[in-house]
């Protein structure tokens, strides 16, 4: 483990390889968040000036973000098909909205992730939660942080996903690897967190999901 003067965030990588969802416990909230959700953040962050859905629209949804234990811990994530009505070819993490045969949005975080990826939920080790995230499109997502160990097997589901990569958890834990880009949305600009890792830009809710998640672990 890197030295304790170091800032928590170089540590905290270090710390999910050594301790694994424990490391991440004290940071996150313990509970999930009863319905209707309460959004802490959303797209309106950056972009105050755009229209807002009322909170009664909001549809309630979950995402898995998926830590994967290596020695150098990883993020997972899914890059959607190109033909799909919505978000086609970004990258995402795995999850959906709320079905009503979900017993809560944990689960259906959890089922959507089998239902991409193939990974077992009995393999995810729930370390929390993050503040609900609202979009422009009117989801309330619930950001389930989970904690993988290494051995997990990957079957994509091939009419959703047309890949499965992994990019360090360090790198996201480095402000400096944050950017905002600019993009039409409805006839007018808005702005938006983005991440360049090798070939994959990882934009939008996604990436705004990664700021909060690094805002947990301050210098």
């Amino acid at each position: 483990m890197m030295a304790i003067s170091q800032p928590r965030r170089q540590t905290i990588s270090h710390l999910v390889a050594h301790s694994g969802a424990d490391a991440l416990r004290s940071r996150l909230s313990s509970s999930p968040p009863v319905l209707p959700l309460s959004p802490g953040r959303s797209d309106y962050d950056l972009n105050p000036d755009l229209h807002r859905a009322t909170a009664h629209e909001l549809v309630p949804a979950a995402v898995l973000v998926p830590v994967v234990r290596r020695a150098d811990p990883t993020v997972l994530f899914t890059r959607r098909t190109e033909h799909l009505a919505r978000h086609a070819g970004q990258v995402s993490f795995p999850g959906g909205q709320l079905d009503p045969d979900d017993e809560s949005l944990v689960a259906a975080a959890l089922r959507e992730t089998r239902e991409e990826t193939g990974i077992d939920p009995g393999l995810v080790d729930v370390a929390g939660f993050l503040d609900p995230y609202e979009t422009g499109t009117g989801f309330a997502i619930l950001p389930v942080i989970g904690v993988l160990e290494e051995g997990f097997s990957l079957v994509p589901n091939p009419r959703e996903v047309a890949e499965i990569f992994e990019v360090p958890l360090a790198f996201f834990l480095e402000p400096a690897n944050c950017e905002r880009g600019t993009g039409e949305w409805q006839g007018r600009q808005r702005v938006f967190y983005a991440f360049r890792y090798k070939q994959h830009y990882i934009w939008g809710a996604t990436a705004s999901i990664l700021v909060s998640f690094r805002d947990r672990f301050p210098p």
